[in-house]
């Protein structure tokens, strides 16, 4: 049974960051792209970055790229989203999610609960 499970969300200070973490099991993440994605109130779900089985290459969407880093541990069967620089615009529920295909191709089956960020003053 896949399942995702992020962790590190939380309320944050402009400009400030945080790391947020997905756990995956019961699937091989050796040979599986995760991405990350958030919703926020009233919007659509928008892809914020992914990464592929190999390591590389990774994508990020253009509101977050030189601010988000998304790396991954397979040997502990995380994946990581290190977000800097953060602004209210980022406030979001934020989910890992996969199809379990080996590349980034902007389409998930399975997602994780989501967690909250909120970047406030």
């Amino acid at each position: 049974q896949v399942q995702l499970v992020e962790s590190g969300g939380g309320l944050v200070q402009p400009g400030k960051s945080l790391r947020l973490s997905c756990l995956a099991n019961g699937f091989d993440l050796d040979i599986s792209a995760i991405g990350w994605l958030r919703q926020a109130p009233g919007k659509g779900r928008e892809g914020v970055a992914c990464i592929s089985s190999t390591y590389i290459p990774t994508y990020y969407a253009d509101s977050v790229r030189g601010r988000f880093t998304i790396s991954r541990d397979n040997a502990k069967n995380m994946v990581y989203l290190q977000m800097n620089s953060l602004t209210p615009e980022d406030t979001a529920t934020y989910y890992c999610a996969t199809d379990l295909g080996a590349t980034c191709r902007g389409r998930y089956a399975w997602w994780g609960q989501g967690i909250q960020v909120t970047v406030s003053s």
